[in-house]
């Protein structure tokens, strides 16, 4: 007598418009957790996304906003592996390491994510990824006010190390393994990432005739364009995520300082200031420009929900801080 076996059909994989889209946060501290829960209602059932960071706390944060948390090491090929099955959509707001002429992390994580990558072109679906770089890639523009078709002057080693990864996010997208448009973002602000300590400790600022121009972003803006890039940004595209502030360093701390209820801080010219501040403060203070934003506004369509610092430190809650 035969036996006969009932044959288990091999599961098939589910058609595309079935399946859940993933998104990778690479770096994913304040501003990934911003976009976290911006998209918290998109994770409940339309949207997976996955969390990297090292930090325990922040893990925990992006667990209670719908997301996985992996706890990668930039630092280390194996680390990256984990990470290579999940880089379709990737949002990489890791900075460079602290030190060095180059950034060896962005190099890692493209080394690791290339097969992967090779494999999803072939299947027709290329990745979409979004660069956070930085505004400091420009140096110093004396005051000047430019669009993103200004050449790159990098002065100090962290610019340096940015524009280096800003090329190698360049050549991925030029390999057509990924369409890569690039943010360079200022200083971040938020109602609770203010300069509360500096303003307490009464750091000063420089008088207006040596002050600089800065330029600035709110936290949750700079998340959303972050998102958006991946849909609406051209490869290799560079985009200013900055607001519609038009401040010197001073003017900023000055308004922070009037909107919670602390002195203002004290202006002393250039060479005083110089045997006051730190090095990196230092840095900063001798960069002045001011960038536009018509391409985030038109091409990103990205909407700021804080166009201005006043307006944000209008809406800025006191007692929460």
């Amino acid at each position: 007598m035969t036996r006969s076996f009932a044959l288990r059909a091999a599961p098939r994989a589910l058609p595309r418009r079935f399946r859940r889209p993933r998104l990778l946060v690479i770096g994913c501290g304040d501003v990934g957790l911003r976009l976290l829960r911006q998209l918290a209602p998109r994770l409940r059932g339309v949207l997976d996304a996955i969390a990297v960071t090292r930090r325990p706390g922040q893990q925990a944060a992006a667990r209670a906003l719908g997301a996985r948390a992996i706890a990668a090491d930039l630092d280390d090929r194996r680390s990256l592996r984990r990470l290579a099955a999940f880089t379709g959509w990737t949002i990489d707001l890791a900075p460079p390491p602290a030190s060095g002429v180059g950034d060896p992390r962005s190099a890692r994580l493209i080394a690791a994510s290339t097969p992967a990558l090779r494999r999803r072109r072939g299947r027709g679906l290329p990745a979409r990824w979004t660069y956070v770089s930085t505004t400091g890639v420009y140096g110093d523009c004396g005051g000047a006010r430019f669009d993103e078709t200004r050449p790159v002057a990098p002065t100090s080693a962290r610019a340096i190390r940015r524009v280096a990864a800003e090329r190698r996010m360049r050549a991925l997208g030029a390999r057509a393994l990924a369409r890569v448009p690039i943010l360079r973002a200022p200083g971040i602000y938020a109602q609770d990432r203010l300069p509360l300590e500096r303003l307490r400790r009464g750091t000063p600022a420089l008088t207006d005739t040596d002050d600089v121009y800065t330029n600035h972003v709110h936290a949750d803006d700079l998340a959303r364009a972050a998102w958006l890039a991946l849909f609406r940004g051209r490869p290799g595209r560079v985009y200013h995520a900055v607001d519609d502030s038009d401040l010197k360093m001073g003017a900023y701390f000055d308004k922070v300082a009037d909107a919670l209820g602390l002195p203002r801080p004290p202006r002393l010219p250039r060479e005083e200031v110089t045997r006051q501040v730190s090095a990196a403060m230092l840095s900063f203070m001798s960069e002045s420009r001011r960038l536009t934003n018509q391409r985030l506004k038109r091409e990103l369509r990205c909407r700021l929900r804080w166009p201005t610092v006043e307006a944000a430190l209008a809406a800025l809650d006191r007692a929460l801080l």
